[in-house]
């Protein structure tokens, strides 16, 4: 069976010419006789992907000195319990709820101190971005925290809100490097790589210097700690070596590519070929708000739960995976993140289109 066009929210699909680079690596990388899957972490060849991948990415999103790039493990959701242990000096924070992962950061917040949602959108099922122009921020909040783009319910801030000066913290898994971002306007952005940038194991924290200290919770785990882990250059223990490895692949792609303004345009093209077509559909419906869409996730539905399962069965003869709506929401959802290609987006809208003819 050749490739398929996999819509997988996470893990998603990965550039065809990284998988076959890694491929040709697997057995022997570099000359060293080993895979990087084989190789210690505190080796020279480890060192200098490792190092190299740090710098590619700073030259990407041009983070400037004043910010720390770690590569840590945990998933992303390990990330909604080491942001207020190490920022939540006051014991407060807000939150804006866009979506599943943001209300999830939200509960856990409440563990360790006192978590406000100052803006939701599950009044109507997350399909839209609350107006965060005039925001009720907490006089005391240690930080604003959201969901940049929300996977599950395909929403995304087209502008950030106005925390009116307090530290911004962003979720960015979904849309990490999908277009360019102004690394300054944030205290911490990170995300797990599993559906933009690499194998699912490893998580980007990008964190301003002045928040890496030793004043943080008490009982904090050493692990646990971003000082712990920026002092060591994320190699404090053995970090997610391959994974780091095959991000440092797709950072080279993406710079050959033009870097992520170009990405972004690529995604707004790809985009906008589902978007127009399900505008114009009298069968297939988008979920979202125009103003508040994903280019990276775009639910749709039929309004038939009958039709949408025989979507989804023949949608995968035809070898288009992955279409399946997250399993709290139903319908259909393709993530078309930066390595699907123009072409798998024009083969699903031809197969939609298609699939209206004969259902209509």
């Amino acid at each position: 069976m050749g490739r398929i066009y996999n819509f997988s929210a996470g893990p998603a699909t990965l550039p065809e010419a990284v998988l076959k680079e890694a491929a040709e690596e697997m057995l022997d990388y570099r000359g060293t006789g080993m895979s990087v899957m084989e190789m210690s972490h505190r080796s020279k060849a480890y060192e200098e992907i490792h190092n190299e991948a740090i710098a590619d990415l700073r030259e990407l999103m041009n983070i400037p000195d004043n910010y720390k790039v770690l590569f840590l493990q945990g998933g992303a959701s390990m990330q909604f319990a080491m942001i207020p242990m190490n920022l939540m000096k006051n014991r407060v924070a807000d939150y804006i709820i866009t979506g599943q992962w943001a209300k999830k950061a939200y509960k856990e917040a409440q563990l360790y101190g006192k978590a406000n949602a100052i803006a939701s959108s599950e009044d109507k099922m997350f399909t839209y971005i609350p107006d965060c122009s005039d925001l009720p921020i907490s006089p005391d909040a240690d930080y604003v925290y959201i969901c940049q783009n929300n996977t599950v319910f395909g929403t995304a801030y087209h502008s950030l809100p106005d925390t009116k000066g307090k530290l911004l913290v962003a979720d960015v898994s979904s849309c990490f490097l999908s277009e360019p971002i102004d690394v300054t306007k944030y205290g911490i952005v990170y995300g797990g790589v599993q559906k933009n940038i690499g194998p699912a194991g490893t998580v980007i924290v990008i964190i301003r210097e002045d928040l890496i200290t030793d004043d943080v919770l008490p009982g904090t785990p050493t692990m646990l700690r971003y000082k712990t882990h920026a002092d060591a250059n994320s190699l404090y223990n053995t970090p997610p070596t391959y994974g780091i490895y095959i991000c440092g692949k797709v950072f080279k792609w993406l710079k050959q590519r033009g870097g992520l303004a170009a990405m972004r345009d690529y995604n707004e093209k790809k985009a906008s070929i589902l978007y127009d077509y399900l505008d114009q559909s009298q069968m297939f419906t988008g979920t979202v708000e125009k103003k508040d869409r994903s280019l990276m996730n775009v639910p749709f539905v039929t309004g038939n739960a009958d039709l949408d399962a025989k979507f989804i069965k023949e949608a995968k003869e035809k070898g288009l995976e992955n279409l399946k709506g997250y399993r709290t929401v139903g319908g259909m959802r393709a993530s078309i993140y930066n390595a699907m290609p123009m072409e798998g987006v024009i083969a699903l809208v031809e197969f939609m289109r298609d699939f209206e003819r004969r259902n209509g």
